[in-house]
């Protein structure tokens, strides 16, 4: 799996910063959220992108279903929400629709 991460934090490395708020409890470990898709979704991971806006982060993440469609999930990094999906056919990707 390739994962891309992108994002903009205070610092040269946006990383740093990440890996200081999952480690304080203020944003939700990756791992949660791919754990969370795995459970209920079938697909592959074909991008992660970590968007940080007005002190918000947000996981954006894009399975590839194995009939071909890609869809894309946002997540609330602070609370671990899912926030809004996009895609056609999302019911069929639904490991327990």
């Amino acid at each position: 799996m390739l994962y891309a991460l992108f994002g903009n934090a205070i610092g040269d490395q946006p990383w740093q910063a990440l890996h200081g708020e999952v480690g304080r409890g203020d944003v939700v470990p990756l791992e949660t959220i791919l754990d969370w898709l795995e459970e209920r979704y079938i697909g592959d991971i074909l991008e992660i992108e970590i968007d940080r806006d007005d002190g918000l982060v947000e996981y954006e993440i894009k399975m590839l279903w194995p009939q071909g469609q890609v869809v894309e999930f946002e997540f609330d990094g602070h609370s671990g929400q899912l926030m809004k999906i996009e895609g056609v056919r999302i019911r069929e990707m639904q490991r327990n629709p």
